[in-house]
Parts: structure tokens; sequence; C-alpha cells
């Protein structure tokens, strides 16, 4: 129970449908850790106690678990480490795949609780005793993307009960139940990064500052100076500071020359790209070639893409239509109809339309 309305919600209706429940706050961090205050990411005192009070609501036990030492080194560390590898991570696939699913769902399981109830929206379904997850019914607030790591256990002992909800639906039951968290805003940044500033996240993480280097063009002349290759990412057009007769966007960084190279939009699109840290749930394994549909960023609509398997596991991803912007580090998550065959994690060796 994150202290929001939709977790709140979940509770609820798994209490409703004659589950004895518990509800959990995970302590991850606190904002002053960060060196700031904010009212719209989670772990504030405010939090913890609308979690609470909804959990005295439905007269449940209510615990703090913390997981902060967790949560440091399996989501911040590895988030500062991508940026600094120059690629472009994505840390609430980490906190899902490290912290709720594991770590949450260990502690769970040793309390004798049959599932662990969440308030994403996604559906999981059992077929032929394979366990597989399908996209939410209310495809705007879908969250299927940032679950594919789940594993089959995870998935049969995991309940999402918003599945089948809009979110205006989740909003009307909170208000008819009295919850004061019934129209809390939803959180809009990166939790431990409010307003989206990367650059401020990683000094303060890290300790580090990173210099001034060069912005090349695609033959390598010199247009102008960046503020650490580390603070920008591939695709990105404002912030250069650069005069050109035309838009300008990051084609690539090269972390140890610490340099970026820039170039016109066109030259961002990608029809061919490689994925490792495969995790399969339609399937054990793939074993030939398969179409499927395709997202890299968690809004983007699904794009068709043939997806070939590699020898080492890693797979070959060619797209029927180039793709902007592709960057390592970015999830790929495929599809087949609502249902998420799997996914795995982009990395170097792409080749221009």
């Amino acid at each position: 129970m994150s202290g929001g309305v939709d977790s709140s919600v979940a509770a609820y209706l798994t209490q409703r449908d004659g589950f004895q429940c518990l509800g959990v706050t995970m302590k991850l961090f606190s904002n002053e850790d960060l060196g700031r205050a904010s009212d719209r990411t989670c772990c504030s005192l405010d939090d913890v106690e609308d979690a609470r009070n909804v959990a005295r609501h439905l007269g449940i036990p209510y615990y703090v678990f913390n997981f902060s030492q967790e949560f440091k080194t399996q989501v911040m560390d590895r988030f500062a480490a991508a940026y600094e590898g120059g690629e472009t991570p994505n840390p609430c696939i980490d906190c899902n795949r490290c912290l709720k699913f594991d770590r949450l769902f260990q502690r769970a399981r040793e309390l004798g609780c049959e599932a662990l109830v969440t308030g994403h929206y996604a559906r999981i379904e059992e077929r032929s005793g394979r366990y597989l997850l399908r996209k939410a019914r209310d495809e705007s607030k879908d969250q299927s993307y940032f679950l594919y790591t789940m594993t089959q256990s995870q998935l049969a002992h995991t309940r999402f009960p918003l599945g089948e909800l809009t979110k205006g639906e989740v909003r009307k039951i909170a208000e008819a139940q009295g919850f004061r968290n019934a129209h809390k805003r939803d959180s809009q940044d990166i939790c431990f990064v409010p307003g989206g500033d990367y650059g401020r996240f990683l000094e303060n993480h890290t300790g580090r500052r990173w210099p001034e280097g060069e912005i090349l063009d695609p033959r390598g002349r010199v247009l102008g100076r960046h503020r650490g290759a580390v603070r920008y990412t591939i695709g990105q057009r404002k912030g250069l500071g650069l005069a050109a007769d035309g838009p300008l966007y990051v084609w690539d960084k090269d972390m140890e020359k610490n340099t970026l190279t820039v170039g016109p939009e066109e030259g961002l699109y990608r029809r061919e790209v490689f994925v490792r840290e495969v995790n399969w749930i339609l399937t054990d394994r793939l074993t030939a070639p398969r179409r499927f549909r395709v997202k890299l960023r968690s809004r983007q609509r699904e794009q068709e893409a043939e997806v070939f398997p590699l020898t080492d596991g890693a797979l070959r991803l060619v797209f029927d239509a180039p793709q902007r912007a592709p960057a390592p580090g970015q999830a790929a998550v495929f599809y087949e109809g609502d249902y998420v065959a799997g996914g795995g994690r982009l990395w170097n060796g792409v080749e221009k339309a």
C-alpha cells in the first residue's frame, strides 16, 4: 500500500472478495535523503499515513517494511551506473523485479500469505497450468510493460484486482468507501528523481561532478560544449544550447571521450536492435524466428517486428518500420494480442535504417 488510491482500492476489493488481508508499505527512501521535499513522490510521511488510514478503515493489520538498503543497491545504484555507462535505464522495472516481486514477495510468503496484491493495472490468467500476463482492460492505464520480468511462481501468487477497471471506476470505489486519498494525484516522476532532474540526482547520489565536453556533428566537427554526457539521453533535443539551421538531436554518447554526437531527427531511426537479459512468460524460450508486436517505451504503440533467437539467449529484432531513438538500457516488451510474451533490455549493436 503506497498511500495512493490504486493500492487502497486493491486492498478493499481483495477484502471484499472474502480474503483475510494485511497491508504493507515498503519504506524505500525518504525525500529528505535526496535533499528535497515533494508531495508527488512516494515514501513521504503523508503517504504512510494515507496507507495506514485506509488499513485502519478496512480493519486490517498494517506494517511498514524497511527495504531502503535493497532499494539503494538494486534500483538507485543501478540507475546511476546505467547513466554513467551511457544507457537509458528504467528504474520502475528494476523496482518491480528486485523489490516488489522479490523481497516483498518473499516476505509475504514467509508470513504465510497466499498472494501478494498490488494496485497495478494488468491482468493475470491461468491457462493449462501456465500463468499469463495480460494488458489491463483500460489500455490508457495499462502497466504490463513494467511487469515483463515476472516469473511463473510470482504470477501464480500475485493478484491485480484493478485489471478490469478504469481509473475513474477506481476513484468512484474509493469515494464510496470514504477513503481520504480518493482524489490524490498520481506520482508523475521517477520516485527518487522528483522534477526529472537526473543530473542533480546523479551528482548527489554518486558525489561526482562530470566535466563539460564537446558536441560533435556526424563528421566529428565540434559544434559546441555540453555539461557532461551523463546528463543527456539518445533522442534528446532540448538543452543542447546550439544555434543551427534546423533542430538537432542526440544521436550517440561516447562516455569515455565525454562527447555527444548530434544530427537531424532522421538519423535517430533504426530498424534493427538487439535484446538480452530476456524473460519469457508466454513460452519457456524462443527456438525459431517469430513475429511479435513490440514496445520500446511504455506509452509507445506496439510495433510489428520479427524476433530472431541468438545462440547466447539474446535476440535480434527487425522492425517492419524504423523506430525512433532506441537506446541501450531501454526495455523491449513483446506482445501477442493482449498478452505479454516476454521482454528484455536493449544493448549496443544497432544499424541505421
